[in-house]
């Protein structure tokens, strides 16, 4: 799969552990050197900071898309290629999708879940056929990736869909599983007989 734009989501939050800064900057920073425009919420504060000055000090193209709502409270970067300032939430979900190839999560909270799933959904769905990635700082997803595959395990998520989310724990590692990762259609409903 050719990848030109990846969507990070990430906290506003730098969280509690200093690897979830250095990861970061790394991932922000080999985005840049890869020739990968980022993506992402457009916050100067916590990870989104990071990442967005990671990939702008080190050259590359970095858009930001922030609802006017947030503007203030998640501080509006204003050192990036381009800051689209949206409506709303949805709004901002859409426009970051329609913007990326793939979707990657870096530590966050409710909101870096919020949109990891929503972008998902869309995928299982059939909106879209665009790779997901976590970016597994420290462990940090890899108690959901457990209840992930429970879900699959009790006929809740499909294996295809399940496997539209790679996990990696460095950002030339995730990249290669995006760029490997091929869409498999299946419909969502697990036990739903054709008609």
């Amino acid at each position: 799969m050719t990848l030109r734009s990846i969507c990070v989501f990430c906290g506003a939050s730098p969280g509690a552990q200093p690897i979830y800064r250095q990861a970061a900057e790394n991932l922000g920073r080999h985005l840049a050197e890869q020739g990968l425009r980022l993506v992402y919420g457009g916050g100067a504060v916590g990870l989104m900071g990071v990442v967005a000055d990671a990939a702008m000090a080190a050259g590359g193209e970095v858009v930001g898309i922030i609802p006017q709502s947030l503007e203030r409270a998640e501080i509006g970067h204003q050192g990036l290629s381009r800051l689209e300032v949206v409506d709303g939430m949805h709004a901002r979900k859409a426009r970051m999708a329609e913007l990326s190839d793939a979707f990657i999560a870096l530590p966050g909270g409710l909101g870096t879940l919020e949109e990891l799933f929503e972008v998902w959904t869309w995928g299982q769905l059939g909106y879209h056929s665009k790779p997901l990635g976590l970016l597994d700082v420290g462990g940090f997803y890899s108690k959901l990736g457990d209840f992930l595959d429970h879900l699959v395990a009790e006929r809740f998520v499909r294996s295809q869909h399940r496997a539209m989310l790679q996990l990696a724990d460095s950002p030339a590692e995730l990249l290669q599983a995006l760029r490997q990762w091929q869409p498999n259609v299946a419909p969502k409903w697990v036990d739903r007989k054709p008609d």
